[in-house]
């Protein structure tokens, strides 16, 4: 027991640390600035979430086995809590006013909507993972077969710190919601170029055609009948992936999806 809690404690202090120093850096003039932009957004922020979720437990769990796993968890709530505790009170001027969580609680009711929220920290290790594949997968792909290639910083950022009135627990949250957002639909573009590239075949269910065609909008426009044949599939992919095709593109296209905005805006038509 005394060996979680010094391990949860060190963890804690770590946390409190870490994010004094993360609200110290915009503070050190130009250079400080410049800093703080770029943990902002990929690879900077990669190196911020990673020191705030997946590398405490797993290092301390390598060390010291489950109670170093378990230690580092409890410590980590812990050091959440207690930023937001200080957030809070650092802007009380915003404590009485509107706020995200006062609403929800009157609607869905306090224990609902905090219960709810932790509910959600379940998912994390899928988006890191996620965003995990994105910087060592998906390159490999654009290297070997010649997908096109994306700035993870358009996508992987967080700005909603600089929302005049978030604060503490909403501001957390919402945080955690902004790099999440951003982590799934740089992994839904990736994804579309991989279906388009290997796959345009349309589902047999006309129901998962209609609920896909959002996020994949080959799906409905490109992509061929699932009562095609190989020809049409073969025929598709030489108008699309095909030297003339190619040839209409900008240097660095590389094979995009179907409708991809580089296709629309290079051939102005619709590609089916």
């Amino acid at each position: 027991m005394e060996l979680f809690l010094l391990l949860m404690a060190w963890t804690l202090i770590g946390v409190c640390a870490l994010t004094g120093v993360l609200h110290l850096i915009p503070r050190l003039g130009g250079f400080g600035q410049s800093l703080a932009r770029w943990l902002c957004k990929a690879p900077g922020l990669d190196l911020v979430v990673s020191l705030l979720t997946w590398i405490p437990p797993t290092t301390l769990g390598i060390v010291f086995g489950w109670r170093g796993l378990l230690a580092s968890l409890a410590g980590q709530v812990l050091g959440m809590m207690c930023w937001m505790f200080v957030h809070e009170l650092a802007n009380r001027e915003h404590l009485r006013g509107p706020r995200i969580v006062t609403f929800l609680n009157r609607t869905v009711g306090r224990l609902n909507n905090h219960v709810a929220l932790w509910v959600t920290v379940v998912s994390l290790p899928v988006f890191i993972v996620i965003r995990l594949a994105q910087i060592t997968t998906y390159p490999m792909l654009v290297l070997i077969v010649g997908l096109p290639k994306y700035n993870a910083a358009d996508w992987v950022n967080v700005s909603r710190q600089k929302f005049n009135g978030l604060i503490g627990h909403d501001l957390i949250w919402c945080l955690y919601c902004d790099w999440m957002t951003g982590v799934y639909s740089l992994g839904a573009e990736m994804l579309r170029n991989v279906e388009s590239f290997w796959c345009p075949i349309k589902f047999a269910s006309g129901k998962k055609c209609d609920n896909c065609k959002l996020d994949f909008p080959d799906v409905a426009r490109g992509w061929v009948p699932a009562d095609a044949t190989m020809t049409d599939v073969v025929a598709t992919m030489e108008k699309m992936y095909g030297p003339e095709a190619k040839a209409k593109l900008p240097a660095g296209a590389g094979h995009a999806w179907f409708n991809h905005p580089v296709r629309l805006t290079v051939r102005g038509e619709d590609p089916k």
